[in-house]
């Protein structure tokens, strides 16, 4: 068997030209040899399965630049491709395409599934099968579903699927002898009925099941190559094919404790609607609880007032003062009301320190439970109306506690399109924990209907501009692909490590920004720019939003901090329509000046200012309406 393995590596960038059809030139069949494709998620093993096979090692790995390479072998009468590690086949990155393009002209496909993650695994599984592709599957890593006490029903799985499953131990090369000579029986498997009968309506302007599939599922190259309009049905196939591997999943997979029977289903009431929205709604009421009222309120109310203002800012004043007077202009940018010494020290240590760590904590609990990525896939779908995907729920979220470090955070969504909707709804409609509780505050002297009237504005406003954005900014998005892990109880030291890391870079990141947004208004109050602002709005306040003067002041002091903003609401004397078109206002007033210096560091100046003046429009146009019908 020695003797037939050999094999050479192909870099899909430099040596690979594309075929007339789909594949490739490497591609061809060479003589009377059958093309034999290794195809599975990243990081199921299959390098050591293609190593075996060919007799040759093959350093292929998920970094950058690496992943995209195919290595190409013999195998007996096979030509064997390894392809990139993949959650599905399409065109929407690198990875996929060049997966794609070896597994359609494929004649046999060696599926390998993680056995400890089958319900992440089959979805590729199920798409392979619904390509008309022969095929085998290996089930790798037994030995670590034995240890997850994990128990697959195998003649079941094989029953269901239709092809014949071998389980597998790859680095020991169990399985190994009964995959190769299980190959000869390598066949299609169960099709969804209905989707059959879709793919055999298109053969005739495509040529293969496999590549009508994808014109299905709305791959706009495979459909340019076959001149034919990609068939926008993608989500509707993927959805069935989740509720296929849910049906799978049920009968073939078995834990044999208790604890984790419970984790499985724990994990699949999070990402079922039925279950998984009410969770999801139970999970941020007592986020709220934590962070917006213990934290926010409780505990900062010691920390800011007690610590920051009558600890800290009375003593680093006594000092100041010993050698600037208080009056100077150094004193003011010093030591004043928006001093860099006092009020900026107090908000990051006393006020935004707590709120951020808080925030953090209860993300880590989220993420290290396993929830957070399962939220994500529950939230995919919705989110994706606003040109975002899944992932995208973790900056809202995390909105709710400090827009800014939720801007921060924008970073780990898939491209720039996104990161510039999320930051703009971050700016528009979602008000800080800070916020909220000053909001609350005053909702609750104005009764239910301001309540009801304040929240459906909001809500509104997110869907609208959500909605523009997605319409208006070149591109789409990008498709989730997140693994599933097990949900487990937290672990302390993970908690405490992920919240320290994430509150540590945040302050790290933040901190020189504050000083010098502090430091900006301390010289706009210096200047009387601050007084210019109160002047022009002023005529907006009374005329356009019906509201007294000095609210005028309320939206300079948002300028600083949004709850400042709000709560300069608290000493007037408003009735509950004038409270709720100030509070709707304020909420999607523009964003505080720490928001400003982070936004403007991460979207460029360009972005920002858009945003920030859009903001201002936004506010003022919202805030009018909703005062001309209501008052």
């Amino acid at each position: 068997m020695n003797e037939q393995k050999n094999s050479t590596i192909v870099n899909n960038k430099s040596h690979i030209e594309t075929h007339p059809h789909i594949g490739h030139e490497f591609l061809d069949k060479s003589g009377a040899r059958q093309r034999l494709v290794l195809a599975g998620n990243p990081n199921v093993g299959k390098s050591v399965f293609f190593n075996y096979f060919s007799g040759v090692y093959a350093d292929v790995s998920n970094y950058p630049g690496t992943t995209i390479e195919i290595t190409k072998g013999i195998y007996r009468t096979y030509d064997i491709y390894d392809t990139p590690g993949i959650y599905g086949v399409s065109s929407f990155s690198d990875e996929e395409i060049v997966a794609r393009d070896v597994i359609i002209p494929g004649d046999i496909i060696i599926n390998i599934v993680d056995s400890v993650h089958l319900e992440r695994d089959l979805f590729l599984t199920l798409q392979l099968i619904d390509m008309g592709k022969k095929m085998v599957v290996a089930l790798n890593f037994m030995d670590e579903a034995k240890k997850h006490n994990i128990s697959i029903d195998i003649d079941r799985l094989q029953s269901l699927l239709g092809v014949p499953v071998i389980p597998t131990v790859a680095i020991k090369k169990q399985g190994f002898r009964e995959l190769e000579d299980v190959l000869s029986e390598a066949r299609k498997g169960n099709q969804d009925p209905e989707l059959h009968r879709k793919l055999h309506e298109l053969l005739n302007r495509t040529g293969s099941e496999a590549e009508a599939l994808l014109v299905l599922e709305g791959d706009p190259h495979i459909s340019e190559v076959h001149g034919v309009e990609p068939l926008d049905q993608r989500d509707d196939l993927y959805i069935k094919r989740r509720n296929r591997v849910n049906r799978i999943i049920a009968e073939v997979l078995a834990e044999r404790t208790t604890k984790a029977r419970m984790s499985t289903l724990a994990g699949r009431w999070a990402i079922n609607p039925w279950t998984g929205i009410p969770f999801f709604f139970i999970m941020l009421y007592l986020t709220y609880l934590f962070v917006g009222k213990l934290i926010a309120q409780d505990l900062v109310d010691f920390t800011e007032d007690y610590l920051g203002k009558q600890v800290w800012e009375v003593w680093i004043s006594d000092i100041v003062t010993r050698f600037v007077s208080e009056t100077s202009w150094l004193g003011v940018l010093l030591i004043g009301e928006f001093g860099v010494l006092t009020m900026t020290v107090t908000y990051l240590l006393f006020l935004l320190l707590p709120l951020v760590a808080a925030f953090y904590l209860a993300l880590s609990l989220m993420e290290d439970s396993g929830y957070l990525p399962r939220l994500a896939t529950l939230a995919d779908r919705a989110l994706s109306y606003f040109g975002l995907n899944g992932r995208a729920v973790i900056p809202l979220i995390l909105g709710f506690g400090c827009v800014t470090a939720a801007t921060i955070t924008t970073r780990l969504l898939g491209n720039e399109r996104e990161k510039t909707i999320a930051t703009a709804i971050l700016q528009f409609t979602i008000p800080c924990s800070a916020q909220i509780a000053v909001i609350a505050t005053l909702l609750a002297s104005a009764g239910l209907q301001a309540l009801l009237i304040y929240g459906f504005v909001i809500l509104t406003v997110l869907i609208v501009t959500g909605t523009l954005l997605n319409r208006l900014i070149p591109g789409e998005a990008t498709p989730l692909l997140i693994d599933l892990p097990p949900m487990r109880i937290p672990r302390f030291e993970n908690i405490i490590r992920k919240t320290w890391n994430k509150s540590f870079f945040f302050m790290k990141e933040a901190t020189p920004w504050f000083f010098f947004g502090a430091l900006a208004v301390g010289i706009m109050q210096l200047s009387g720019i601050l007084t210019v602002w109160q002047n022009i709005l002023a005529p907006f306040t009374t005329g356009w939003l019906h509201l007294p003067k000095e609210a005028a002041t309320a939206f300079v002091m948002g300028l600083v901090r949004r709850d400042f903003g709000a709560a300069g609401l608290y000493d007037m004397a408003l009735d509950p329509m004038q409270i709720t078109v100030a509070l709707i206002t304020i909420t999607l007033f523009v964003p505080c000046i720490a928001s400003l210096m982070i936004m403007l560091k991460e979207r460029g100046i360009k972005q920002s200012a858009l945003i920030w003046f859009g903001t201002w429009i936004g506010a003022f146009l919202v805030g009018g309406i909703v005062a001309q019908i209501l008052l």
